[in-house]
């Protein structure tokens, strides 16, 4: 069957059109990018950071990419040890660092506040008579001295009737260091209810009412050599 010549021109025609619109769109590889999916953000090229629209880079806080640390600046210097308890350049002065030379644990506001509780402890020992006690704290000399003074008030049939008050004051009066003994002297200013009784209960001395103001030099005494770390009662005297 022949081709009619209208038919022939038809499909020129077509061959034509499907030609020019090849020519203009292109054909399909399968190799083609797939177009950028809307809402998502470009990608620099080399980089992780996703960019905004406008190209700049949405930078996440890093981990250890915190404020830095202020700087402190230099630590002023400590207080010298003496400060507040004698003066600078004094033989007490001296005398305080020379002990903490030797043991980096003392302080004299450490020794001021234990030699206040071993005051308040002696003083209520002697009044109770109780030996034991005040041989951990006294030293043989003043410990036999007080013993004695115990014994002749048990001997009489005496008891004090005492009651520890207070401190009003405990200052350091003098320290010195000769050879590895250390002593340091304290001056207390105290206030206690005492009274000595006798056998009957009659007021011997003393008031069991009246409160009394007392004042005592006492002296401590340590082996800086010693393991020991307690100081002792060596000398007691009231002031004229």
């Amino acid at each position: 069957m022949g081709l009619d010549p209208l038919n022939l021109l038809l499909l020129a025609i077509a061959v034509v059109v499907f030609w020019k619109l090849r020519s203009v769109l292109g054909a399909r590889t399968g190799n083609e990018r797939p177009p950028p999916e809307p809402n998502s953000a470009a990608q620099k090229p080399g980089s992780l950071e996703p960019e905004t629209p406008s190209g700049n880079v949405l930078r996440f806080p890093a981990e250890d990419a915190r404020e830095p640390a202020p700087q402190l600046g230099i630590p002023e210097p400590a207080e010298p040890l003496w400060k507040g308890y004698a003066i600078e350049g004094s033989a007490t002065a001296v005398a305080l660092e020379a002990i903490a030379a030797a043991d980096r644990n003392f302080t004299p506001r450490g020794f001021v506040d234990g030699a206040k509780l071993a005051y308040e402890m002696i003083v209520e020992a002697f009044a109770r008579g109780d030996r034991p006690a005040l041989k951990n704290l006294l030293s043989k000399d003043v410990y036999d001295g007080f013993a004695r003074a115990i014994g002749q008030r048990e001997s009489l049939g005496q008891k004090v009737d005492s009651k520890f008050v207070g401190i009003d004051e405990a200052t350091i009066a003098n320290v010195s260091v000769e050879g590895r003994k250390a002593n340091i002297t304290m001056r207390f200013i105290s206030e206690l209810i005492s009274a000595t009784l006798s056998r009957e209960g009659a007021i011997v001395d003393g008031d069991p009412k009246e409160i009394q103001r007392k004042t005592d030099i006492w002296t401590f005494e340590r082996d800086l050599a010693s393991r020991d770390p307690n100081w002792k009662l060596v000398s007691t005297e009231e002031p004229a």
